[in-house]
């Protein structure tokens, strides 16, 4: 328990008077992400500086070449060189610089044609329900009451999580988590679904004036929801896609769902050239309305709001000039080895046998270290090399004698200094213009903040997102990248780093390039409101 006294922060709450008139307060205690900045595993700076090094060798040998070239070059004349140069040359027949040629241009070929094909983002749509679906706070509470569902003890705790959630009062919920009835059920789940992809996928199409036919892959992810047929078939079947379209259904995968369904396109259109892909990401709220008393399973009713998003990806060249995007980096991060990191985030019945999600108390300590192994390997991808430098001597040298240091202050009885070396924190706003960061919670929000060192206009797109839609799942760091759009913050060459996390415990990266400055876009989900931000973003 020692150990763990640094992840705790306290807050005193309900100060008031008691009936004999003295001063009475409750003392809440939270548990913070861990200082993961502070404890950096090497193997995952490993696996970050393996892939640099596999791409930064020829990095390494031009200045070499460039350098002996200009030795031998800059101590001749014009004259002597183009001398030296065709009293080389004329020493070969035809046939042999033909086949040199060939043989040029053979190499090249071969190289260009094993390169990556690049991924351009030409648009992508997130879907904004109507207005009679919009709720308050106050409005919230007063459905769960109404559906008597809930006793004043859940009602009463979800009001308390809802006034720190840092949600507003202009989210979306579905109609029937009022309804005293049953909205767990296939009926409710495909009518939201349908509502919320098709809406997206309209905006999608009208937007990249892209007829369905066209698409040749198709991926859609949504963890609670997964009816027979699935999803995506629902998808097919509505805009009567072509009979050859690659088409998936991930399910179970939770919030950070979207990068992999992103990753998985990428690796179709890799596979499958002059070619395009739809990605599709949302949930289903309503299927996955908890109607129980267990107080860890409330917690997802309070956060999730209806939201889906649809991406339009391609690997033609020609479409470069109308893209908006290309996907520099993914990375990918899987903690489900671990027990507790499994656990953190578990589906099962409840004593009374209702289904929901549980939230363990190791969620912030689990999602925290998932974190600090994503941005370690995704730092020297990203990092400028400066920083990278900097970053990785000061961690060599703190591992190499750190250990004594805590040997020697630890003999002086002296824990709060064991370890003397004052860990190296990379500054990744010298890597990225902006940052998308899954809207969880404000508290979640708050700590990756504190922990990354980033600025109130880093976290703006993020927060901004909570406040206004809620958390999404999946598709929160699409409305993040909308708010950038609609505030006219993208300039050409800028990099986004989107984030996300979820149930297994998983954390994925996602790195984007703006090809062109973004304008405002016609239709956005944010027209109409974005003026407003950030002011409101703490009222």
């Amino acid at each position: 328990m020692a150990r763990e006294e640094h992840l705790l922060s306290t807050e005193i709450v309900n100060r008031g008077i008691s009936d004999e008139g003295s001063q009475t307060f409750s003392v809440r205690v939270r548990r913070r992400l861990p200082d993961f900045l502070q404890s950096v595993n090497l193997k995952y700076v490993k696996l970050g500086y393996h892939s640099l090094i596999k791409h930064g060798i020829y990095l390494a040998i031009l200045p070499v070449l460039v350098l002996v070239f200009s030795a031998e070059v800059g101590s001749l004349s014009r004259e002597e060189l183009w001398r030296k140069v065709w009293d080389s040359t004329t020493g070969y027949d035809l046939a042999t610089v033909l086949s040199f040629v060939a043989l040029f241009v053979f190499t090249m070929s071969l190289y260009i044609m094993s390169k990556p094909r690049p991924i351009y983002l030409l648009d992508f749509a997130c879907y904004k329900p109507s207005d009679d679906l919009k709720v308050t706070k106050e409005q919230f509470i007063e459905l769960a009451r109404n559906s008597g569902k809930f006793d004043e003890s859940s009602l009463e705790f979800q009001k308390r999580i809802l006034r720190s959630s840092g949600i507003g009062d202009e989210t979306y919920v579905p109609k029937s988590i009022g309804s005293s009835e049953n909205t767990v059920t296939m009926k409710e789940g495909r009518l939201e679904a349908s509502t919320v992809m098709f809406g997206a996928l309209d905006e999608l199409f009208e937007k990249t004036k892209i007829r369905p036919k066209d698409v040749g892959v198709l991926v859609v992810n949504c963890s609670i929801f997964n009816p027979t047929p699935s999803l995506s078939a629902m998808i097919i079947n509505h805009y009567k896609m072509r009979g050859n379209i690659l088409s998936f259904n991930l399910g179970g995968m939770g919030c950070s769902a979207g990068i992999i369904a992103l990753d998985l396109a990428r690796d179709m259109l890799q596979a499958n050239p002059n070619n395009c892909a739809v990605v599709v990401s949302g949930e289903m709220v309503g299927y996955n309305w908890y109607p129980g008393k267990e107080r860890s399973m409330l917690i997802p009713n309070c956060f999730f709001r209806m939201g889906c998003s649809a991406l339009l990806l391609s690997n033609r060249r020609r479409d470069y000039h109308r893209a908006k995007y290309s996907l520099e980096h993914i990375v990918r991060t899987h903690k489900a080895s671990n027990d507790r990191a499994f656990r953190c985030i578990y589906q099962e019945e409840d004593s009374q046998r209702y289904k929901g999600l549980k939230i363990s108390k190791d969620l912030v300590e689990v999602g925290g270290d998932a974190l600090k192994t994503n941005i370690t390997t995704l730092g020297p991808l990203v990092l400028p090399l400066s920083e990278q430098l900097f970053f990785f001597g000061n961690l060599v040298w703190r591992h190499l004698f750190g250990n004594k240091n805590a040997k020697t202050n630890n003999n002086n009885n002296n824990s709060q200094q064991a370890n003397s070396i004052k860990p190296y924190i990379p500054d990744y706003k010298l890597a990225f213009e902006h940052f998308c960061v899954h809207a969880a919670s404000k508290t979640v929000l708050d700590e990756l903040q504190r922990n990354l060192e980033l600025s109130e206009e880093n976290m703006e797109a993020s927060r901004a997102t909570l406040h206004r839609f809620g958390n999404t799942s999946s598709s929160s760091i699409w409305y993040e990248l909308a708010y950038l759009e609609a505030k006219e913050k993208i300039r050409r060459g800028d990099r986004v780093w989107q984030i996300a996390f979820g149930s297994g415990f998983k954390c994925n990266s996602a790195v984007w390039k703006a090809i062109r400055r973004v304008k405002k876009p016609s239709t956005n989900p944010w027209l109409g409101c974005v003026d407003r931000y950030p002011e409101s973003l703490t009222q």
